[in-house]
Formats: C-alpha cells, sequence, structure tokens
C-alpha cells in the first residue's frame, strides 16, 4: 500500500489494535539518545531496559515511543542495527511494542553554546530538563539547526537511513506506528523543514510498511507551523503532543477529530501546567486514543525538572506555574512511584481497557 491509508483503512487497522499506551523512553541512566543507543556501556544500559520494561508490563503499559540517533547509526552503523534489533527483541519479551521516530526538530541555533554530536562518554548538566543548560526548550528568536537534515552530505544518508529501517521492520508486529518526524517546525524551522518532511513520508512509504505512518502536530490548529500542515495532510493517524491543561486537550481533540481519522497523543503530562495523570488517562481511555506520556523512571536526563522557558515565563511575571511538583516521569530512581496514586490509576484503567477487549 504505498500510498496514504485511506480514512476506512486508518480505522480498520486503529479498531483491531488495543487501546496503546505507555510512555516515551529513555533508560534512567542515560541522560540523552547517543548514550541509549551507542555501543559504550550497552550491557549496562540493556540491563536497565530490562528492568523498566518489567515495571511498565507490571503497570499495565503495552508500548513505548523511541527517538532514534542518526550520528550512531552513522558512525556505528552494524552494532547499532544489532543494538536496535535487540532492544525491539526485550521490549517484546514484556509485551511492550514500539512506535518508532526518526527525525527531531526540537534543536537548539548553531550559535556560540553549539556543541557538535559526538559518541562516547556523555556530559550531563545537572538540575537541568533535559541535562542540558543549552536547552531547545527554552524561549529564543534564532532558527534552530539540524545538522543530520542541514547539511546536504549528512541528508543523504539520513534517508538512506529511514530506507533501511522501515524497510526492514516494514512488517515487524513489534513496531506498532512509524512516528516519523518529531516536532516538525520547532525551534522557527517552519518552511525550512517543510521538503524534509515530504521526502520522509515518500522514503517511508516506499518501503510499504504494514504499519501506519504519522507525525505530530505539536503547536495546536491556531499556531500550527507550515511543516505541521504538510504532517497532517501526509499522515495515516492523527498524533498530536498536548501538555496544557484538561480544557486545552478537550478543545485539541475536538478540533482534530475532524479529520476523520484516528487520534493518538504522542507527548502529554505536564503537572506544573495541570496537565496531570489524574485527569488525561482517564480521558485518554475513554476516548481510545493512544497515550505516551513523557518519561518512566526519573534518570540523567532530569525531566522531572522543568523546561527553561518555565523560568522564563516566571520571571515575565507568570506566577502560574507549579513548581513544587514534577514536570515528567512516573517512578523515582528507587523504582517507587513518585506519586502512588497516579500508578494505582493508571493500573486500573488498563486493566479495564483489557477486560473490555476480552468481551
Amino acid at each position: 500500500m504505498k500510498t496514504q491509508w485511506t480514512g476506512e483503512q486508518s480505522w480498520e487497522w486503529y479498531r483491531n489494535m488495543p487501546w496503546l499506551r505507555g510512555c516515551n523512553y529513555l533508560p534512567s541512566d542515560c541522560c540523552n539518545r547517543i548514550a541509549m543507543w551507542q555501543e559504550l556501556e550497552w550491557d549496562q544500559h540493556l540491563a536497565t531496559m530490562e528492568r523498566e520494561f518489567g515495571l511498565m508490563e507490571s503497570i499495565g503499559f503495552n508500548s513505548i515511543r523511541v527517538i532514534l540517533e542518526f550520528e550512531v547509526w552513522d558512525q556505528q552503523h552494524d552494532g547499532f542495527m544489532c543494538r536496535f534489533e535487540t532492544f525491539l527483541a526485550t521490549a517484546a519479551k514484556h509485551g511492550i511494542r514500539v512506535v518508532v521516530c526518526l527525525a527531531n526538530d526540537c534543536t537548539v541555533p548553531k550559535d556560540e553554546n553549539w556543541k557538535p554530536v559526538k559518541l562516547g562518554p556523555q556530559h550531563y548538566d545537572l538540575g537541568y530538563h533535559g541535562g542540558r543548560k543549552n536547552s531547545p526548550h527554552a524561549q529564543r528568536d534564532q532558527v534552530g539547526y539540524y545538522p543530520a537534515l542541514d547539511e546536504p552530505e549528512n541528508a543523504e544518508r539520513f534517508f538512506r537511513m529511514v530506507a533501511e529501517i522501515v524497510s526492514r521492520h516494514a512488517s515487524d508486529p513489534r513496531i506498532v506506528i512509524w512516528d516519523l518526524y518529531n516536532e516538525p517546525g520547532n525551534a522557527h524551522r517552519g518552511e525550512k523543514s517543510v521538503p524534509h518532511v515530504r521526502r520522509i513520508f515518500e522514503t517511508a512509504r516506499a518501503a510499504d510498511p504494514s504499519q501506519p505512518l504519522t507525525t505530530g502536530i505539536w503547536s495546536g490548529i491556531d499556531h500550527a507551523t507550515a511543516a505541521e500542515w504538510t504532517a497532517l495532510e501526509l499522515s495515516d493517524l492523527i498524533s498530536y503532543h498536548n501538555y496544557g491543561s484538561f480544557e486545552d486537550n478537550i478543545i485539541a481533540i475536538d478540533e482534530l477529530r475532524r479529520y476523520g481519522r484516528p487520534l493518538i497523543n504522542t507527548e502529554w503530562l505536564h503537572r506544573q501546567q495541570g496537565n496531570t495523570v489524574a485527569q488525561m488517562f482517564p480521558l485518554f481511555y475513554l476516548e481510545k486514543i493512544g497515550c505516551w506520556n513523557w518519561g518512566f523512571v526519573a534518570g540523567l536526563s532530569q525531566t522531572y525538572e522543568p523546561w527553561e522557558i518555565m523560568f522564563q515565563r516566571y520571571a515575565e511575571g507568570d506566577r502560574t506555574i507549579d513548581f513544587t511538583r514534577w514536570q515528567h516521569d512516573l517512578f523515582r530512581p528507587s523504582l517507587r512511584p513518585y506519586d502512588p496514586g497516579e500508578i494505582e490509576l493508571i493500573q486500573r484503567f488498563c486493566r479495564l481497557s483489557d477486560e473490555k477487549e476480552k468481551r
């Protein structure tokens, strides 16, 4: 099926799926995705994944979303492909299917603070969301730099990566969705990313995968970039990110339902803004919206810390932000819940969904 799925085809696929729920995943002993996918300390990270996948299974999660890293594929190709296979097999042992993301516009400008990606030991800054002082989650006016696609010689190899990975796993039941491009148009990239979005869909579609293709709208219908509109036009499923309030999500769901395709939320959970497990997880269950909160076990990436923009907003007078709460993540480094009530709620609604599927 080397063309975009029709709405009917998308719904037929979706109705045969269980309610998909889980998290965006990075092992707690990795400060970034280079650390996750490279050869260095792989066995240690794999042991962490095994432990954390078991914890996911115990609370009822059945899927995760992960973002791959071009630089690791490019510099350690054969090893990366073997590690990715091991990753998929390890997740599958625990009933976890994978949403795979390949490109990412969540970037920083190429200025005096920018540093090229290097494999090997990975530095991280304590007390900063994502482990980086130079954060993509800060208010800036400059355009973000994405060397994997902004440099033509890299871009050709990047799309070879897309073709290889999607072709190899085009019929792999361990991969449930191809979420091709994370937050296209972010970092003021807008129009600059439109041709990249079109090409990644064309490249993945040429592999004729059995799984649906999507790329999420992340800034909302009223503020969507040209790259987001392109993604909406090309996606088999409608996916979105929303870290806003319950009311914001209700409005977003209502708007996106008009596209007549199944709806999934690939990023949510921002307690400081009122985007909580208690409100959002039951809503996603009720509407059967696939959902993946950001973060699982608090670790070196420190995504329980606020985005840098939250501090900027506070400095500008915003007093609505609740800095006493974790932003993301569900479990403490001890593997005890951040909030036991959240985990009990997740288990309860996962169990209800599984019971419904058996009827």
